[in-house]
């Protein structure tokens, strides 16, 4: 049996609008051959429960929309964290954007939310948190949001900049993420590559 800080469901954020791509279906577009969302989708194979939160349907995710629709990421993560089924001491907040995240990214995440750590929190290369390349606590992620009132609007940063993080570098290039074509095109030609962009 796996200990409780292995257990963990996962909320992926397939909304949004997209804009600096022209409002196209972000989580629909492919690298290698694969969407965007099916390489995250994939990097939670060992959650118990996947919650996905857009206008989608299918890829094995419980599905389900903010409300409003286009409210943005505290509205998203207020919608998954209502799924009845996710009861694992321990939920990832995933972008559906980021195609190199791997299942041990994931699990490295997951693991590290243990002892008084509340949230742990992939860091990029440029030293930026990747709140949505993270894992949480699932008990404190819900106080935190039972705090905050309407979520629809607020900033992410609102609902989990007071849970005491643990931050982890991030050595797989698994923050690489896809908000412009350019961003795209670079994912893809890592992907053939195996090369990640020169920094």
């Amino acid at each position: 049996m796996t200990t409780e800080n292995r257990r963990y469901d996962a909320i992926v954020l397939a909304g949004g609008a997209a804009r600096r791509l022209g409002g196209a279906d972000k989580p629909r577009l492919e690298v290698g051959g694969r969407t965007l969302l099916e390489r995250v989708l994939a990097a939670c194979a060992g959650a118990e429960r996947v919650v996905a939160v857009g206008p989608g349907t299918g890829g094995g995710a419980h599905w389900t929309r903010e409300r409003p629709p286009g409210g943005g990421p505290v509205a998203a993560a207020a919608a998954g964290l209502a799924d009845p089924g996710l009861a694992a001491p321990v939920v990832l907040l995933l972008a559906a954007d980021l195609p190199f995240v791997t299942a041990a990214t994931v699990r490295r995440l997951a693991a590290a939310v243990t002892g008084e750590a509340e949230a742990a929190v992939l860091v990029d290369p440029d030293g930026r948190d990747q709140p949505l390349l993270a894992a949480y606590r699932t008990a404190a992620l819900r106080t935190a949001l039972a705090g905050l009132g309407e979520p629809a609007g607020l900033p992410l940063r609102r609902l989990v900049g007071g849970l005491r993080t643990v931050r982890l570098p991030d050595t797989e290039g698994a923050a690489e993420d896809c908000d412009t074509w350019e961003q795209l095109a670079a994912a893809r030609r890592r992907d053939l590559t195996g090369r990640r962009p020169d920094r």
